[in-house]
Protein backbone atom coordinates (compact mmCIF):
# COMPACT_ATOMS: atom_id res chain seq x y z
CA UNK A 1 0.00 0.00 0.00
CA UNK A 2 2.87 2.40 0.82
CA UNK A 3 4.46 1.74 -2.60
CA UNK A 4 1.22 2.63 -4.40
CA UNK A 5 0.82 5.77 -2.31
CA UNK A 6 4.41 6.82 -3.02
CA UNK A 7 3.96 6.15 -6.76
CA UNK A 8 0.82 8.30 -6.80
CA UNK A 9 2.67 11.13 -5.05
CA UNK A 10 5.50 10.94 -7.57
CA UNK A 11 3.05 10.93 -10.47
CA UNK A 12 1.15 13.87 -8.95
CA UNK A 13 4.37 15.89 -8.59
CA UNK A 14 5.35 15.00 -12.17
CA UNK A 15 1.95 16.05 -13.55
CA UNK A 16 2.08 19.33 -11.64
CA UNK A 17 5.72 20.02 -12.55
CA UNK A 18 5.57 19.12 -16.24
CA UNK A 19 3.68 22.25 -17.42
CA UNK A 20 6.11 24.50 -15.55
CA UNK A 21 9.07 22.66 -17.09
CA UNK A 22 7.58 22.92 -20.58
CA UNK A 23 6.83 26.63 -20.14
CA UNK A 24 10.33 27.41 -18.92
CA UNK A 25 11.88 25.42 -21.79
CA UNK A 26 9.72 27.21 -24.37
CA UNK A 27 10.61 30.58 -22.84
CA UNK A 28 14.32 29.71 -22.95
CA UNK A 29 14.17 28.61 -26.59
CA UNK A 30 12.22 31.71 -27.59
CA UNK A 31 14.78 33.92 -25.85
CA UNK A 32 17.58 32.25 -27.82
CA UNK A 33 16.10 33.55 -31.07
CA UNK A 34 15.73 37.14 -29.94
CA UNK A 35 18.29 39.72 -31.01
CA UNK A 36 20.65 41.37 -28.59
CA UNK A 37 19.08 43.74 -26.11
CA UNK A 38 17.47 46.71 -27.82
CA UNK A 39 20.05 49.14 -26.45
CA UNK A 40 22.84 47.05 -28.03
CA UNK A 41 21.07 46.38 -31.32
CA UNK A 42 22.03 48.64 -34.21
CA UNK A 43 19.42 50.40 -36.33
CA UNK A 44 20.49 48.17 -39.24
CA UNK A 45 19.84 45.02 -37.18
CA UNK A 46 16.41 46.30 -36.13
CA UNK A 47 15.46 47.25 -39.69
CA UNK A 48 16.55 43.85 -41.01
CA UNK A 49 13.87 41.97 -39.04
CA UNK A 50 10.79 40.89 -40.94
CA UNK A 51 9.81 39.62 -44.37
CA UNK A 52 11.45 40.68 -47.64
CA UNK A 53 10.67 39.88 -51.29
CA UNK A 54 13.34 39.58 -53.99
CA UNK A 55 13.07 42.35 -56.59
CA UNK A 56 16.33 41.93 -58.48
CA UNK A 57 19.97 42.81 -58.21
CA UNK A 58 21.85 46.10 -57.92
CA UNK A 59 21.23 48.11 -61.09
CA UNK A 60 18.42 45.80 -62.22
CA UNK A 61 15.46 46.19 -59.88
CA UNK A 62 11.93 45.24 -60.93
CA UNK A 63 8.51 45.26 -59.29
CA UNK A 64 7.82 42.56 -56.71
CA UNK A 65 6.07 39.52 -58.11
CA UNK A 66 2.29 39.65 -57.71
CA UNK A 67 2.20 35.87 -57.35
CA UNK A 68 4.43 35.61 -54.29
CA UNK A 69 7.99 35.44 -55.57
CA UNK A 70 11.00 34.55 -53.43
CA UNK A 71 10.63 35.56 -49.79
CA UNK A 72 13.35 36.00 -47.17
CA UNK A 73 12.56 36.13 -43.46
CA UNK A 74 14.82 37.46 -40.69
CA UNK A 75 14.41 37.00 -36.96
CA UNK A 76 16.97 38.06 -34.37
CA UNK A 77 19.24 35.13 -35.23
CA UNK A 78 17.70 33.06 -38.00
CA UNK A 79 16.89 33.57 -41.67
CA UNK A 80 15.13 31.54 -44.31
CA UNK A 81 14.36 31.88 -48.01
CA UNK A 82 11.42 30.18 -49.65
CA UNK A 83 9.73 30.26 -53.03
CA UNK A 84 6.73 28.34 -54.30
CA UNK A 85 5.69 27.69 -57.87
CA UNK A 86 3.08 30.40 -58.58
CA UNK A 87 0.80 27.97 -60.43
CA UNK A 88 0.97 24.89 -58.18
CA UNK A 89 1.97 26.24 -54.78
CA UNK A 90 4.68 23.57 -54.54
CA UNK A 91 7.86 24.74 -52.78
CA UNK A 92 10.63 24.84 -55.35
CA UNK A 93 13.26 26.68 -53.36
CA UNK A 94 13.84 26.67 -49.61
CA UNK A 95 16.80 26.94 -47.27
CA UNK A 96 17.88 28.82 -44.17
CA UNK A 97 19.92 28.88 -41.02
CA UNK A 98 21.56 31.41 -38.72
CA UNK A 99 23.19 34.76 -39.35
CA UNK A 100 25.49 37.29 -37.74
CA UNK A 101 25.65 41.01 -38.31
CA UNK A 102 28.72 43.08 -37.46
CA UNK A 103 28.23 46.66 -38.59
CA UNK A 104 27.16 46.26 -42.21
CA UNK A 105 28.94 42.92 -42.63
CA UNK A 106 26.38 40.13 -42.74
CA UNK A 107 27.16 36.39 -42.78
CA UNK A 108 24.58 33.65 -43.19
CA UNK A 109 25.18 29.95 -42.63
CA UNK A 110 22.93 27.46 -44.40
CA UNK A 111 21.80 24.81 -41.92
CA UNK A 112 18.89 23.22 -43.79
CA UNK A 113 17.60 23.09 -47.36
CA UNK A 114 15.24 21.31 -49.68
CA UNK A 115 16.42 19.06 -52.50
CA UNK A 116 17.05 21.92 -54.93
CA UNK A 117 19.52 23.73 -52.65
CA UNK A 118 20.94 20.96 -50.44
CA UNK A 119 24.48 21.58 -51.76
CA UNK A 120 24.47 24.85 -49.77
CA UNK A 121 24.16 23.12 -46.38
CA UNK A 122 27.08 23.94 -44.02
CA UNK A 123 28.26 26.81 -46.21
CA UNK A 124 28.61 30.37 -44.94
CA UNK A 125 28.13 33.30 -47.29
CA UNK A 126 29.32 36.82 -46.48
CA UNK A 127 27.82 40.09 -47.65
CA UNK A 128 27.80 43.79 -47.08
CA UNK A 129 24.27 45.01 -46.59
CA UNK A 130 22.49 48.33 -46.54
CA UNK A 131 18.89 49.27 -45.99
CA UNK A 132 17.52 52.45 -47.55
CA UNK A 133 13.83 52.99 -46.84
CA UNK A 134 12.15 49.69 -47.62
CA UNK A 135 15.00 48.35 -49.78
CA UNK A 136 17.68 45.89 -48.64
CA UNK A 137 20.75 45.48 -50.84
CA UNK A 138 22.99 42.45 -50.24
CA UNK A 139 26.34 42.47 -52.01
CA UNK A 140 28.26 39.21 -51.96
CA UNK A 141 31.79 39.11 -50.58
CA UNK A 142 33.55 36.28 -52.40
CA UNK A 143 30.27 34.93 -53.79
CA UNK A 144 27.96 35.68 -56.72
CA UNK A 145 24.87 36.56 -54.68
CA UNK A 146 24.08 40.24 -55.23
CA UNK A 147 20.42 40.82 -54.42
CA UNK A 148 17.91 43.59 -53.83
CA UNK A 149 14.91 42.92 -51.59
CA UNK A 150 11.86 45.02 -50.70
CA UNK A 151 10.36 44.95 -47.22
CA UNK A 152 6.92 43.33 -47.23
CA UNK A 153 4.41 45.35 -45.26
Amino acid sequence: MKAISMTRKILRVAVISLPALLLSTATYLQAQDKPAAAKEQSPLAKNLLGTWILVGEPGKVEEASASGGRLKFFTGRHWTITQADAKTGVTIFHHGGTYTLNGNEYAETVEYANESTKELIKQTFKFTIKIEGDTLTQTGIGNRFNEVWKHVK
